[in-house]
């Protein structure tokens, strides 16, 4: 926010709203996380209501100061249950109790809360990233001395097709589905991400459902190959948003300059191969449509 005060950097710098903590109602810290969320939302939380009145006044703040994205990361597979509002305030109750609660109960809290702030995503015209399929915290014992994030994390196999098909039917049969990008991080589930986009194309948006990315362990010349010639085989490369780069690590934006050359080159050997027709003007658009104008159209920032 202090870079986006700043006049004399005239690049856009914008938050974006990532509610992971609130999902984890099984982590350890999910208590001490809900005071740090009582205390900045100014709002009591003593029950499920209150919660996601605390989320709600979350949300319209960062709408406030310029957000419109948010980004959701699925660790292992994409939590999905048939689930009403009373199961899912049950759950938080058992929670601020102190007591367990199944694997199956924690899937209900999730898709719940989850399709309750994705609701509040469509009214406000943002757009909604998942991130698929990361295996979290793999070497216990290093993770008791060092804490999460700290370099032992690995792609899960774990099937995600059915669940997020449900999950995103769930939020389309209300009519309230945002724009979406899907990132999945096992190439494995590249046709499936990229058939599944196609389910839930509409509302009049060019490419509104994206196949994001390749994304961590798939970001290099290999991945992006392999991520692009999906795309192009199963939907509309010339609708691609294209790469994104990860803002805590400054020098990762060199990858934007890697991407553009990969797909530049990608696309080239086809038009060699006589499997795209070579016309200037029709690659120049689908070049800059891929390395900036898609992006900045889908985004609206």
């Amino acid at each position: 926010l202090k870079i986006k005060e700043d006049e004399s950097f005239k690049v856009k710098v914008l938050p974006t709203f990532r509610p992971d903590k609130a999902m984890e109602i099984s982590a350890d810290d999910f208590i001490s996380w809900l005071q740090k969320l009582e205390k900045i939302s100014e709002v009591t939380i003593s029950t499920y209501d209150d919660f996601l009145q605390a989320l709600e006044a979350r949300i319209k703040f960062f709408h406030s100061v310029g957000c419109r994205i948010a980004d959701h990361g699925f660790n292992n597979t994409v939590p999905y249950a048939e689930v009403s509002k009373e199961e899912a305030k049950a759950i938080f109750k058992k929670v601020l109790e102190g007591k367990s609660i199944s694997l199956e109960e924690e899937n209900k809290y999730k898709t719940y809360t989850f399709i309750f702030v994705a609701n509040h995503y469509y009214k406000l015209r943002w757009t909604m990233q998942l991130h698929i399929g990361a295996l979290r915290n793999n070497n216990r014992r290093i993770f008791e001395s060092l804490g999460p994030d700290t370099g032992f994390d690995s792609i899960d196999d774990r099937s995600i097709a059915y669940p997020l098909s449900r999950l995103l039917d769930s939020l389309e049969k209300e009519n309230s589905l945002p724009k979406t990008i899907l990132y999945t991080l096992n190439p494995k589930d590249n046709y499936v991400l990229g058939t599944m986009i196609g389910n839930f194309q509409g509302d009049g948006i060019p490419g509104k459902m994206q196949f994001g990315a390749a994304w961590w362990f798939n970001d290099n010349k290999d991945g992006m190959i392999e991520q692009m010639k999906a795309l192009a085989d199963l939907g509309l490369l010339g609708r691609f948003v294209g790469m994104l780069t990860d803002s805590r690590s400054f020098l990762s934006y060199t990858r934007h300059e890697y991407f553009r050359r990969i797909a530049c080159n990608l696309i080239g050997q086809w038009v060699e191969n006589g499997e795209v027709p070579d016309d200037k003007k029709l690659l120049k658009n689908i070049v800059e449509g891929i390395c900036y104008k898609n992006a900045k159209n889908y985004f609206g920032i």
